[in-house]
């Protein structure tokens, strides 16, 4: 694997996971932009997230196909949640830490 092929998948990284963070905040990603007439429905925040987590997934194991380190993009408790792969509640509730909550 190149240097590149390196760097490459971690900006991947980041990019993915500042997807599925944007989908946490109910912030706008680009995934709005492909179905504007769903935002009016509670349940595409959930399907917004489901797509993102699934996106963020696929990057890391690309990324572990690749031995890229992905560990270095994340905290402990995101890599343990990622290592589940389980997007539940907790890792929504969860996922920025005890310093988030408290802001």
């Amino acid at each position: 694997m190149s240097k590149d092929t390196g760097k490459y998948f971690i900006h991947k990284l980041e990019e993915s996971k500042e997807q599925f963070e944007r989908t946490i905040d109910c912030k706008h990603t680009a995934f709005d932009d492909l179905y504007p007439y769903m935002n009016e429905q509670p349940q595409f925040f959930w399907y917004k997230r489901y797509v993102a987590w699934q996106e963020l997934l696929t990057t890391v194991k690309h990324a572990e196909d690749l031995d890229v380190n992905w560990k270095d993009v994340f905290n402990d408790s995101q890599q343990a949640f990622i290592d589940k792969q389980v997007l539940d509640a907790k890792v929504l509730d969860e996922w920025y830490g005890k310093e988030r909550k408290e802001a």
